[in-house]
């Protein structure tokens, strides 16, 4: 997969407890950029977590940078037992609905608080699917 610098939501970033991704992607306008071209987002483990009991992610957009009316747009849940090292989220495409000008992601973590656990995520090229 490729990212871009200005496509990256966390970069190994530490999930620890709720938190919102490190970087919030600016799109300059308001564009429902779901309906187009499909623009794969991928969110992979590259630290295994531990302790909690699942974490959520969920893509978000906004009008404004600090999210004061965020909307949620798509979400996926992993267990314990799946937040593996190189282990990805169930996202696959930026779904329509992503019409506001910010875009950021969201941590909702469940149970006790991991010691251990990061991910990397962003808007990419293309995602790996060879598990590798």
């Amino acid at each position: 997969m490729i990212f871009s610098n200005e496509a990256i939501f966390s970069d190994d970033q530490a999930i620890t407890a709720d938190a919102a991704s490190t970087n919030i992607i600016d799109m300059g306008v308001a564009a429902d950029l779901g309906k187009g071209v499909p623009m794969p987002i991928l969110v992979q483990v590259t630290e295994a977590f531990n302790n909690l009991t699942s974490l959520k992610v969920t893509l978000q957009v906004d009008d404004n940078a600090s999210f004061s009316s965020a909307k949620d747009v798509q979400s996926a849940t992993m267990v314990l037992a799946d937040l593996t090292q190189g282990a990805q989220f169930p996202f696959n495409y930026v779904p329509q609905g992503t019409d506001e000008r910010y875009w950021r992601l969201n941590y909702d973590v469940t149970g006790t608080a991991p010691t251990t656990g990061k991910v990397v995520a962003g808007l990419t090229m293309g995602n790996q699917s060879n598990n590798i």
